[in-house]
């Protein structure tokens, strides 16, 4: 799975101490994994090898993420923000594990901290999905979401075949107005399919990285 990039080291802007910040994000659905410092060196090693090298302050020294957990970081893009001193790198998280205390990310609700990690704003769909997904295991009454998973698959299926007819119809018409609205409907309706039936949406957008490739 590496990957190699270019990039001329000179364009970066390293700080006093020669370093730089790097924000870690899942390549396929935002989610901010977690923060490190780079050197020229952990970047050089990072570009050639395809998997994140980092600084460690404490220790100063250069450590590959996953060398003693397995859980390496496969990166798939990066960018550097526009005074050319802070990284955004986009990684493929092997384990779906990035925290050294067995979470997915780092970051942690501010006024948790000592609670189990719930995942800090990613694409907006994904975060529907969440919600999409507690509602089916925690039902509340009056929602309609979960109004829709006690009507199992009769009630699901056919809202989603109704609100895709709508969709069809909208582009029919040419409305731009209604054509995002039925489609948003559409991929609702479609998110809560794959919640009935324990396919995450994780899974579709590796189906497109696939295809893409």
């Amino acid at each position: 799975m590496p990957q190699q990039f270019r990039l001329s080291l000179d364009v970066i802007k390293f700080n006093e101490q020669g370093l730089v910040p790097a924000i870690i994000q899942d390549y396929l659905d935002g989610v901010v994994l977690m923060f490190a410092w780079m050197n020229r060196e952990s970047l050089q090693k990072t570009l050639e090898t395809g998997r994140t090298w980092f600084y460690s302050r404490s220790r100063q020294e250069l450590w590959p993420k996953g060398e003693t957990s397995g859980h390496v970081q496969w990166v798939r893009w990066w960018r550097y923000d526009c005074d050319h001193d802070a990284l955004l790198i986009g990684v493929e998280q092997v384990g779906d594990i990035a925290c050294h205390k067995g979470e997915r990310s780092c970051f942690h609700l501010i006024d948790e901290p000592n609670a189990p990690a719930h995942l800090p704003p990613g694409d907006m769909v994904a975060q529907l999905y969440e919600v999409i997904c507690q509602r089916r295991d925690q039902p509340q009454e009056g929602s309609y979401t979960s109004h829709l998973f006690t009507g199992g698959d009769n009630r699901i299926l056919k809202k989603l075949g109704e609100e895709t007819a709508e969709l069809i119809m909208a582009c029919k018409d040419r409305e731009p107005e209604a054509i995002a609205s039925e489609c948003a409907d559409v991929l609702y309706h479609t998110l809560v399919a794959l919640a009935a039936y324990q396919v995450p949406w994780r899974a579709v957008l590796q189906e497109l990285q696939r295809r893409r490739r």
